[in-house]
């Protein structure tokens, strides 16, 4: 069965940066379990970041600008994390070459996971259209990316 890359917090692992989780809908979990083998991973964590930490946001860009040196990702405090987003999203990117994964539903707005939108780096909780650092290397490699509300898509391209 093929393989499928699924953030931990959306499987109910509290690995958010608050120590939560998210979940993703019954009929879309269900679903998933009938048509992939799912293999889970959060990238932050993956990346050496603890639980819980403080909230993070991409300042002066997104994922892609991360990954170019052109945007850093820092805390509330001004602390700059972007080595742990970025080990964390080539973690990401390892586990799908490992298990030839060509999905991925990631947590939307994070600074790693978001595949459409982030926050805007003002921790105001102003959201703007992007990638975060992991979805944006994924994409890189050919990988496509979906959220926990964009599921109904991935179904259509493989209905």
């Amino acid at each position: 069965m093929e393989s499928i890359l699924v953030s931990g917090c959306l499987m109910g692992a509290p690995v958010r940066y608050n120590g939560k989780s998210l979940g993703l809908q019954p009929h879309d979990l269900t679903w998933l379990r009938q048509h992939f083998t799912i293999r889970t991973l959060c990238p932050e964590v993956a990346g050496g970041l603890p639980v819980p930490r403080a909230p993070a946001e991409i300042r002066g860009g997104a994922g892609s600008e991360v990954l170019s040196g052109a945007a850093r990702i820092s805390d509330n405090t001004g602390t700059d994390y972007t080595a742990p987003f970025v080990r964390g999203a080539e973690q990401a990117l390892a586990l799908c070459r490992l298990h030839h994964i060509k999905y991925a539903i990631l947590a939307e707005a994070s600074p790693s996971c978001g595949s459409r939108t982030i926050y805007d780096g003002t921790f105001t909780g102003t959201k703007i259209p992007g990638q975060g650092v992991t979805a944006a290397l994924l994409s890189r490699h050919g990988i496509m990316v979906f959220s926990q509300h964009t599921i109904a898509e991935l179904r259509a391209k493989r209905d």
